[in-house]
């Protein structure tokens, strides 16, 4: 057995047998898959991606794939699969999974992957519905009672202060500072590292700041930043490098005493193996719209805590993400924080027919609904079309362009 057979065989031990009885009990049922529909919902300065699978038993599973820029993209993607999927049982996730990722040859990457997200998602909506669970306890049930939360916010005192007045204990934003797309590694190091002294000395010494670099640092600028702000004691600092070399990570994990992040735009338990078997980071940010899935995401989550790292899934989607990560964090003991997005905007709310995702306090409760526990209304999503973004292009002052 090699190294690869070994980190994928250790991943899904314990998995396998409540996975099996579940499925054996749904496919009394006889379910098989009739047909696939995608919504892009236009939300601000995003589009969400949603999948819908329809069954012949009228229960239809829904499901998430959102990724920045290349919506359209994404949702012709998730209908490509629809050829193989009708008259298949939905409640064969696994060989389902294997058969979307592996049989057209050509895998991996934000589009492939997030596609077949979205799809396994709402596979594993139906199976819940089938069985009348919430998915985490199709997936071995609880391992903690509620699960903490950090909300995404502005890079101001007055926005960590907010989120500490609604009773998180911690927060994120992006304070490597960038001005009108222009990039200046001294000012944005600089600016950044005095925009998070100033939240420090807001919020007190026990609130947990998380930083989101976005990938724009240099290797130059990640070392001097992280090394700056080592006395601030941030949470974490995500995405300090891009993933082309990961030595240029592991050079940095040597250069700074600051807990690191990163993972989101890494896919399947082979993206993330040499991060945890390295320990490159303290955390992981699979995101499970793009990750692989709800299963994916989960043997991500115990390849983590075979190397005693811990799991922040990334997660600035919707309720469906949202849920579907919560379900996978429940039964994750490596699943420590999740990040959380939340829009309240009423028409938001009339999306999800009322919305499912219940925080108290800074913490999540435990999904109680079958399934996933939420649905998409489809009149509120069609009055809220795609509309193309244009996503942000840094440059540096010489006119190169700068990575985000």
């Amino acid at each position: 057995m090699n190294r690869r057979q070994f980190l994928s065989t250790a991943a899904v031990i314990g998995l396998a047998p409540a996975a099996r009885a579940a499925t054996e009990k749904a496919k009394s049922l006889n379910l098989k898959i009739t047909g696939l529909k995608t919504f892009v919902v236009h939300v601000g300065s995003v589009n969400w991606v949603f999948c819908k699978v329809f069954t012949n038993q009228r229960l239809t599973g829904l499901g998430e794939g959102s990724v920045t820029s290349k919506e359209a993209t994404l949702a012709q993607a998730i209908l490509e699969h629809e050829r193989f999927l009708v008259g298949k049982d939905p409640t064969e996730i696994e060989l389902l999974w294997q058969g979307m990722y592996r049989y057209p040859r050509w895998r991996g990457g934000p589009i492939l992957n997030s596609a077949i997200s979205a799809v396994e998602i709402a596979l594993w909506d139906i199976l819940g519905q089938a069985l009348g669970v919430p998915i985490y306890n199709l997936l071995g049930g609880a391992a903690r009672k509620r699960i903490r939360m950090y909300k995404d916010v502005g890079s101001t005192p007055e926005a960590f202060l907010q989120a500490k007045a609604e009773g998180y204990t911690a927060a994120k934003s992006g304070f490597i500072t960038v001005n009108n797309n222009l990039v200046i590694p001294p000012y944005a190091v600089r600016e950044g590292a005095r925009k998070l002294g100033a939240v420090r000395k807001a919020v007190g010494d026990d609130f947990d700041i998380c930083i989101d670099a976005h990938g724009v640092p240099t290797t130059v600028m990640a070392v001097d930043f992280c090394t700056r702000i080592e006395e601030l004691r941030p949470f974490f600092v995500e995405e300090p490098t891009q993933l082309e070399d990961l030595d240029e990570l592991a050079l940095l994990r040597q250069k700074t005493k600051v807990p690191l992040a990163t993972g989101e735009r890494s896919f399947t338990k082979y993206g993330f193996a040499q991060f945890c078997a390295r320990h490159l980071v303290n955390y992981v940010q699979p995101d499970v719209c793009h990750a692989g899935g709800i299963l994916e995401l989960k043997k991500i989550g115990v390849l983590a805590e075979t190397y005693r790292i811990e799991m922040a899934p990334h997660n600035p989607q919707s309720e469906v993400s949202t849920l579907a990560s919560l379900h996978v964090d429940a039964t994750t003991p490596a699943a420590t924080i999740q990040e959380y997005s939340p829009n309240r905007a009423p028409w938001i709310q009339e999306l999800f027919n009322g919305g499912a995702v219940k925080v108290k306090d800074g913490y999540a409760e435990l999904p109680d609904r079958p399934g996933l526990g939420v649905d998409l209304n489809e009149k509120v999503a069609a009055q809220h079309p795609y509309q193309p973004v244009n996503r942000p292009n840094y440059v540096f002052s010489d006119g190169g362009v700068a990575d985000h």
